[in-house]
C-alpha cells in the first residue's frame, strides 16, 4: 500500500516537504507503514487541480456522474475484504464489525447516492421561477478515524454526484482504508483533479484547506474542537462549512415488559465498535424504581461481551485507537470513581490477560448524576452511565441536559411514550427501539454536535447552490 505518496491531479505524487509519521496497529502497538505528512504546499497543489478539474466536472451530465458512481461501486465490491481487512488493521476493528457495517456502509452510501442523484431535479420551474441547483466547487473533505471509509464516502459520494471536486484529508491515524478507496476511484476512470486526497495533521493540512480561498466549502466531521477551528478559518473566506461533531446520546428506557431487553440491546449498542462512535447510546436513562435492576442486567451484559484480538471471530470488543485515546478514556474512568458514581463493572487499567495494545475494560457506572464529568464529556470508550429518573418529563430533562445534540434512543413498548419522548428530544436522529436508518436518513445534530446534515438527498443538497432566474417567463 502507498503510504509515502499524495493523490494529487490524477497521479499519485511526492510530498513537497518530506515528514513522516508512523501508523500504528493498535491492537499489537506496532508499526504498519510510515504515512508522508502534508504541508500547505501539498495542499496548494491539490487545490490548484481540484479549480482546474471542476471547470469541466461541473458540466458533466447526470449519466456520466452515474457512470462514474457505479464504476466506483462495482471495483469497491472486488475490493471489500482488502478494505475490512485495512479497517481492522488502522482502527483495531474487530473482523465481525469490520466486514459487516465498517465496510459494507461504503456500499450503501454509494447506492444511495446513484439513487439519489436518478431522481435530483438540477432545474425546475417553482412560482414562475427556474430554479437551478449548481454545484458548489471545490469541497475540502476532512474526515475521522472511528469510522473511516462511512466519513469518507457519505462526503464524497453526493460531492461526485453534485458535480464537485474534492481534497480530502483523512486521518492520519487510520489512513489505510482511504488509500484503498483511492486507489479504487483511480481505477474507476475519476477524471484527473476530481478526486485528490492529502495525507496530514489537522492543525497543518486542515488548517491550510479551511483557509485556502479556492475552496468553496468544508464537510469535516471529528471533535467539537477541531469544527470550532476549521469554522473560524473558513470564516475568512467565507465558505460554506457542514459539521458532524460529537456526541453524548442519552438513551431512555421505559418501564414495561421489554425492559432487559432494551437494557441489554443499550449496552451492546454502547460498547460497538469499543463505545468509539459518536452517536453512542452513553447515557442509558432508566426508572429509578428499576435502577438496580437495571445495574445487574447492563453487568451481565457487559461482562458477557468478550474482549480481545480484532482478528478473531468471537470478539465483540477490540483495542482503542491510539494511546493517546486510552489515557484519555483512563482518566475519565478515574473521574467516574471520584465523582462518587457506583462503579458496576469495568474500571481503570487493562483487561486481564491483554497488556500488549490499547484495550480497556467495558465499564458500567451506575447511580450516574447528570452534573458528572463522565455523563456530559464524550468518553469515546467502551463506558456506560445509568442514570436514574422519576418522570417522563424529568427524563426529557436529563436528556436534553446537554451541549449536544447528535443522536437520541428511546427503547419500549408503548408507541404514545416512545413518540412524546420522540418529539421532544433535542437531537437530530431519534432512534426507537435501536432501529437505524442507515444511509436512507439525515445524519447530523443539533447544537454542539454540528451543523448540516449528511446521507441522501440532505447530503446531496450540501453540495450544491441555489440559483433562482426571474423573468424567464416573460421570454416566452
Amino acid at each position: 500500500m502507498n503510504l509515502s505518496q499524495f493523490y494529487i491531479d490524477g497521479k499519485w505524487v511526492d510530498p513537497l516537504k518530506p515528514e513522516t509519521l508512523d501508523v500504528i496497529n493498535p491492537a499489537t502497538e506496532e508499526s504498519v507503514g510510515k504515512l508522508s505528512l502534508g504541508s500547505e504546499l501539498d495542499v496548494d497543489k491539490a487545490v490548484e487541480a481540484a479549480k482546474n478539474a471542476f471547470k469541466a466536472f461541473s458540466k458533466t451530465s447526470v449519466a456520466e456522474r452515474l457512470e462514474l458512481l457505479t464504476a466506483i461501486r462495482n471495483i469497491y465490491k472486488q475490493r471489500y475484504d482488502e478494505i475490512a481487512n485495512a479497517i481492522m488493521i488502522e482502527m483495531g476493528a474487530p473482523i465481525n464489525l469490520a466486514s459487516g457495517a465498517q465496510a459494507s456502509v461504503g456500499l450503501s452510501h454509494l447506492k444511495t447516492a446513484i439513487r439519489v442523484l436518478e431522481s435530483q431535479k438540477f432545474e425546475y420551474t417553482h412560482n414562475n421561477m427556474i430554479i437551478r441547483k449548481e454545484p458548489i466547487g471545490v469541497c475540502g473533505l476532512i474526515t475521522p478515524w472511528n469510522w473511516p471509509i462511512n466519513q469518507v464516502v457519505s462526503k464524497l459520494a453526493p460531492c461526485i454526484a453534485a458535480g464537485c471536486t474534492s481534497v480530502l484529508k483523512p486521518s492520519e491515524i487510520a489512513p489505510l482504508s482511504s488509500i484503498l478507496l483511492t486507489e479504487i476511484i483511480h481505477e474507476a476512470g475519476v477524471p484527473p483533479g476530481v478526486f485528490n486526497m492529502v495525507n496530514g495533521y489537522g492543525p497543518v493540512v486542515g488548517e491550510a484547506m479551511s483557509r485556502h480561498k479556492d475552496i468553496d466549502m468544508m464537510s469535516f466531521t471529528g471533535s467539537t474542537r477541531g469544527g470550532i477551528a476549521v469554522a473560524k478559518a473558513s470564516a475568512q473566506s467565507v465558505k460554506r462549512v457542514s459539521q458532524e461533531l460529537g456526541g453524548k446520546s442519552a438513551n431512555i428506557v421505559i418501564d414495561d415488559e421489554k425492559f432487559i431487553e432494551s437494557v441489554e440491546r443499550g449496552v451492546t449498542g454502547c460498547m460497538s465498535n469499543t463505545g468509539q462512535s459518536c452517536n453512542a447510546p452513553t447515557r442509558m436513562l432508566v426508572p429509578a424504581s428499576r435502577h438496580n435492576e437495571a445495574l445487574e442486567i447492563a453487568k451481565k451484559t457487559a461482562e458477557s461481551m468478550k474482549t480481545g484480538n480484532p482478528t478473531l471471530r468471537d470478539t465483540d470488543i477490540g483495542p482503542l485507537v491510539s494511546e493517546t485515546q486510552f489515557n484519555k478514556v483512563q482518566t475519565l474512568l478515574e473521574s467516574g470513581l471520584k465523582s462518587g458514581a457506583k462503579l458496576v463493572t469495568g474500571g481503570p487499567g487493562k483487561p486481564s490477560g491483554l497488556e500488549k495494545g490499547y484495550y480497556v475494560k467495558p465499564t458500567i457506572f451506575g447511580n450516574v448524576s447528570n452534573d458528572m464529568e463522565i455523563a456530559r464529556e464524550e468518553i469515546f470508550g467502551p463506558v456506560l452511565s445509568i442514570i436514574p429518573y422519576n418522570t417522563d418529563e424529568e427524563a426529557v430533562s436529563i436528556a436534553n441536559d446537554t451541549e449536544y445534540g447528535l443522536a437520541a434512543y428511546v427503547a419500549g413498548e408503548n408507541i404514545e411514550k416512545l413518540m412524546y419522548f420522540a418529539r421532544n428530544l433535542n437531537a437530530g436522529q431519534v432512534h426507537l427501539n435501536y432501529v437505524s436508518g442507515g444511509s436512507d436518513a439525515p445524519f447530523g445534530g443539533f447544537k454542539k454536535s454540528g451543523n448540516g446534515r449528511e446521507k441522501a438527498e440532505w447530503g446531496l443538497e450540501e453540495f450544491l447552490e441555489v440559483k433562482a432566474i426571474m423573468g424567464a417567463e416573460n421570454l416566452r
